[in-house]
């Protein structure tokens, strides 16, 4: 059976984050950190994983995704997931 992770990156040097999805989460991780040459999680490494959340369906993690990017869950992001300090 197929899993779908929803992850949020963080970037400790430039105080930014990056949500996304995959169904591979060391491969994707791999790449924003060192294979991409191009695009935004480019600009801002190094990133460390600071959420994971596994779904059994595709439908599901991207429904969840959409809510991490929504008002509501950068506020939860904000609150529950990064540290203290931003």
């Amino acid at each position: 059976m197929d899993e779908f992770v929803v992850y949020i990156l963080y970037s400790e040097k430039h105080a930014k984050t990056y949500t996304g999805y995959t169904s591979n989460l060391i491969d994707r991780f791999h790449s924003h950190n060192q294979l991409a040459t191009k695009g935004y999680t480019k600009k801002y490494r190094p990133w460390h994983v600071v959420y994971v959340k596994v779904f059994y369906t595709k439908r599901e993690a991207l429904a969840h995704e959409k809510w991490l990017k929504s008002g509501q869950g950068r506020t939860f992001i904000k609150n529950n997931i990064l540290p203290k300090s931003i």
